[in-house]
């Protein structure tokens, strides 16, 4: 199967990729070690690499990554709950990887992370995961967020943090589907 969008060797970028790259790549050392982002050559796998295609909406999209992460007022487990919630329903395979991954290194139960992955809601969630699940999973279905589920969360969180909540469900959504337009599978064998 050919691919979609190839994965760019470091050798052969632009100035202004290079740019990106360079950034992508302290970002990955900061907080994405727990999966494979990049092939032996240094290419970019996973979002990082689909962005490099176009540099200007990838800085754009980092900054907003960046902004939402100075927030810091949502529980990480939380967080990756919501973000695992997303990729389930977009059936985005690198992102529910990479983040089934990550989830599992900062401690959640491996069965939790599997039954997320699979779109279901575990039975065991702990009272922020199951506000975040619970946000998530609504605003993933679409239509407007139900006052009592919004409120729930926002008594939980506070305002900064369910802000915070709604953002990452929108940036996964984003990297979701931009995953799921180019095809990006969850084990890499791009040449």
């Amino acid at each position: 199967m050919p691919v979609r969008l190839p994965s760019i060797p470091p050798d052969q970028l632009t100035p202004e990729q290079r740019a990106l790259y360079d950034r992508n790549r302290e970002q990955i050392a900061h907080g994405f070690t727990a999966f494979t982002t990049a092939r032996d050559d240094g290419a970019l796998l996973g979002p990082w690499g689909v962005f490099l295609h176009e540099p200007a909406v990838g800085q754009a999209h980092y900054d907003q990554i960046a902004a939402v992460t100075a927030l810091q007022c949502l529980p990480e487990p939380a967080k990756q709950v919501a973000i695992l919630v997303v990729g389930a329903r977009y059936r985005a395979a690198y992102e529910l990887y990479a983040h089934a991954a990550t989830a599992a290194s900062e401690g959640m139960d491996a069965a939790k992370v599997a039954t997320i992955a699979a779109g279901e809601r575990p039975t065991d969630l702990s009272r922020d995961e199951a506000a975040a699940y619970d946000v998530a999973s609504a605003l993933v279905a679409g239509g407007v967020l139900s006052g009592a589920t919004y409120r729930a969360a926002r008594d939980r969180f506070g305002q900064g943090g369910l802000n915070e909540l709604v953002f990452w469900v929108g940036l996964y959504a984003q990297v979701s589907i931009t995953l799921n337009a180019f095809d990006v599978p969850s084990e890499e064998s791009w040449a």
